[in-house]
């Protein structure tokens, strides 16, 4: 697929993200109504491998609505956000000033974060869950990542699993307690594109935009791309806990995840790597 493809597809990612703000912000899922408890959306091995994060820089990207990236800021961080959907990054700012936090948002293509966040450097940069299926080029992200790192600094990725992602974001209606492959396990098909009128919240129709696509990418395909960008892979984990029900046997433990009975599957995955 040529550049100029990848760019009109992105383009059109935007625009179905630009459309779905409103309706996450008017959803339950993200629990703005209240107080939206950034801190939910982590798993505790986040905090354990990122480590003391008072006054360090860290960037947020693909940060949507930032819930995430407030967590960052109440752990004492100078957190920056950046997403490409300008309406994402106006809620992402109001939500963080409603929060009494100092966050920076801004607005731009992840493959032209060097030059939007002016060539800053950053001791921490943090992705995913549900980021890294919206790039379709990782040699060229991974680039990128490299450029907005400090020597030594850290890249995590939190992510959802190719597996989780072959089986679907979200059960179709009328699914049964069947895990069944939708999509493939491995990278390089090419886009899987989806007409959907409602995302994996409780929200409303998405009015406008509903075309998006999605690119797979094995963890294989992930760490080849951070590996020959010149970055050290550190630490690799595999968690089968998932920060909201996507099936309904799953069952709650004891740190507010969800998990499912059996089979015990990965369902996402962490890895640390340093510049």
């Amino acid at each position: 697929m040529s550049t100029d493809d990848q760019s009109r597809l992105m383009r059109a990612n935007q625009a179905n993200w630009d459309a779905r703000t409103p309706v996450h912000l008017a959803s339950r899922f993200y629990g703005l109504d209240g107080d939206p408890d950034p801190a939910r959306w982590f798993a505790s091995f986040e905090w354990d491998d990122l480590g003391d994060l008072t006054g360090r820089d860290v960037l947020h990207l693909q940060c949507h609505l930032g819930t995430e990236t407030l967590a960052f800021a109440q752990r004492g961080a100078r957190a920056t956000g950046l997403d490409f959907s300008e309406a994402s990054v106006a809620a992402a700012t109001d939500i963080a000033a409603k929060a009494g936090l100092d966050v920076d948002y801004v607005q731009a293509n992840v493959y032209d974060a060097v030059e939007a966040l002016g060539q800053r450097q950053f001791d921490v940069v943090y992705t995913g869950k549900g980021a890294l299926c919206y790039l379709p080029d990782l040699p060229r992200w991974a680039d990128t990542i490299a450029q907005l790192l400090r020597p030594g600094g850290l890249l995590y990725i939190v992510e959802f699993h190719p597996l989780l992602n072959s089986l679907g974001p979200k059960p179709t209606p009328g699914e049964g307690p069947e895990l069944l492959l939708r999509h493939d396990y491995l990278g390089g098909g090419g886009p899987v594109h989806r007409d959907a009128t409602f995302t994996y919240t409780d929200g409303p129709a998405v009015a406008g935009a509903t075309d998006s696509y999605e690119w797979m990418h094995g963890i294989d395909e992930v760490i080849n791309a951070l590996t020959t960008a010149g970055l050290n892979i550190r630490r690799l984990r595999e968690s089968d806990e998932l920060p909201w029900p996507r099936w309904p046997q799953m069952v709650r433990t004891e740190t507010g995840w969800w998990r499912l009975p059996e089979p015990r599957i990965p369902l996402l995955y962490g890895l640390l790597a340093s510049r």
